[in-house]
């Protein structure tokens, strides 16, 4: 098996740690966190899981103070893998808030995979989440706009080295991606593990992991967080500094 996983980084997210990240420890706390894309390939096929966020102007609108430095568009990064936009044969959506799936429309020739109740969640979301699916009732142009989708619903093997299984959560219809390689199964887990300091302890109320703090349901948010550790020999964070140890993962 000659599964490879290149993780590319797409700017920086600023936050409140207590509020994204450790709710209860670090309220008030500003960090500048990554926001990642994943290009997977076993040297024949050529599989996005995200394609990250926008520019600075429209970073700073969700988030004031993030930014998308200079060569970090999805498709920038990807340049520097010898990729094109046309050489991706299918994009796998952890979920479509707007740091997840902006420059979709980059990949013209891709087959797109989304779970169908995030699908639906994001064509009519609730008031308090206007802004992550970037709709038009606050000014947005939701990026997914017009794209044909193929959607999945519970747990999919995609071929023989990826299965997508559902982890929502963080919104309703996340999921998250497990790939093996021969390095184990790494689950890239988009926001239902959102940082290095979530597959951590929580020694304070002795949890095997911190529950992060941006959800919709609270009882589905730990499940997933549960399920991702245990079918992980390795995790992938959404928004993990930890990702920078490695160009390649395999």
């Amino acid at each position: 098996m000659n599964v490879k996983i290149y993780p590319m980084n797409t700017g920086f997210i600023k936050l409140d740690k207590g509020t994204y990240i450790t709710p209860g420890n670090g309220n008030g706390v500003d960090v500048e966190v990554p926001c990642w894309a994943f290009l997977v390939t076993d040297g024949t096929e050529k599989i996005l899981v995200d394609t990250g966020m926008s520019d600075t102007e429209r970073a700073d609108w969700h988030h004031p103070g993030s930014y998308q430095p200079e060569g970090c568009r999805i498709d920038e990064q990807l340049a520097k893998l010898g990729v094109t936009p046309e050489d991706i044969d299918t994009v796998l959506f952890t979920h479509l808030h707007w740091d997840h799936c902006f420059n979709m429309k980059l990949f013209g020739k891709a087959k797109c995979y989304v779970h169908e109740t995030e699908l639906a969640f994001a064509r009519n979301p609730h008031v308090l989440y206007f802004k992550s699916y970037e709709a038009k009732a606050v000014g947005g142009i939701p990026p997914f706009d017009g794209v044909e989708f193929i959607t999945v619903d519970g747990e999919y093997d995609y071929n023989s080295f990826i299965t997508l299984f559902p982890t929502p959560g963080h919104c309703p219809g996340h999921q998250s991606v497990a790939v093996k390689t021969a390095g184990g199964v790494y689950v890239i887990a988009g926001d239902a593990v959102f940082a290095d300091e979530n597959i951590k302890p929580d020694t304070h109320r002795k949890l095997p992991f911190t529950p992060m703090g941006r959800y919709v349901n609270v009882f589905d948010m730990f499940s997933s967080m549960q399920a991702c550790i245990e079918r992980a020999d390795h995790i992938l964070t959404g928004h993990g500094m930890g990702v920078f140890d490695r160009q390649v993962y395999e």
